[in-house]
């Protein structure tokens, strides 16, 4: 089911799925914010397919952001703009486990455009940040005039209990932190939606990181191995671990922070 409602001149597209809960696209001002996952595309394309837009952006291309561009390019004419580093991974069809087809569908291949580091929608201009982290193609887009700020998938939540294998949570806290430098008050996220109090929540967040950041390096200098700090900050088994054998995974946190205090530390001469 679909539900849309208005904040700050943006129309916020909610959808739930009944597993993995809201996942939003937002539209502004003539620009279409992600498009959701194909496996609820019932839902939205109908809407999407009327929707006042004349170019698609993108932030970064998980198959529950870009699965149902592929659909929406067959009824509407319109340029798609992703972070340079995620066209291969547009063009590529369905390249994600079984798991995630199960739950977000089969994403067909599609051709986008490198975003620019600044974009025109109808009457604003927004300024393309690169916020990795959560992916190596992740932007957030912000627009200095308003203060209106979509973060994509960088805050989700004030804490981070599991990530993907290929997440790092180092350039995420220094994702977070170029965002904190901006003047915004709210923030729209693609599975929070409009968050009120953004600036505060994402300072939060990246308090809760640092945290978590020290903890893992004073056991990593105590010795501890990678398995024993993760039971000692993470002692449970949360369900989509084991679900996707491991591609999720509370390790991959501790593995990243210690990659990142490993590449800082001088090897001996």
């Amino acid at each position: 089911m679909l539900q849309t409602y208005e904040h700050d001149g943006v129309t916020c597209l909610e959808l739930t799925h009944p597993i993995m809960g809201k996942v939003f696209s937002f539209l502004t001002n003539g620009m279409l914010i992600d498009t959701g996952p194909q496996s609820l595309e019932a839902d939205i394309l109908p809407y999407l397919q009327q929707a006042p837009f004349d170019q698609i952006v993108l932030t970064h291309s998980h198959e529950d952001h870009s699965g149902n561009v592929p659909t929406l390019l067959e009824h509407r004419d319109v340029p798609v703009f992703i972070h340079e580093k995620g066209i291969a991974t547009c063009a590529q069809d369905t390249p994600y486990p079984a798991y995630r087809q199960a739950v977000w569908g089969k994403r067909k291949p599609f051709t986008a455009r490198p975003v620019p580091k600044t974009i025109r929608s109808r009457t604003r201009q927004w300024t393309v940040i690169e916020t990795p982290g959560h992916a190596e193609d992740h932007i957030s887009l912000f627009d200095p005039q308003t203060g209106t700020l979509f973060a994509g998938d960088l805050f989700v939540g004030p804490k981070t209990k599991v990530i993907m294998a290929d997440e790092s949570i180092p350039d995420r806290m220094d994702s977070i932190s170029r965002l904190l430098a901006l003047d915004f008050g709210a923030l729209f996220c693609c599975h929070a939606g409009y968050v009120a109090d953004g600036q505060e929540k994402l300072q939060q967040k990246l308090d809760h990181l640092e945290y978590i950041y020290s903890e893992i390096e004073i056991l990593h200098k105590k010795g501890l191995p990678a398995e024993d700090i993760r039971k000692a900050l993470y002692p449970k088994d949360y369900p989509i671990i084991s679900v996707s054998g491991g591609e999720w995974d509370s390790l991959h946190i501790v593995n990243s922070v210690i990659a990142d205090i490993e590449k800082k530390t001088p090897r001996p001469i």
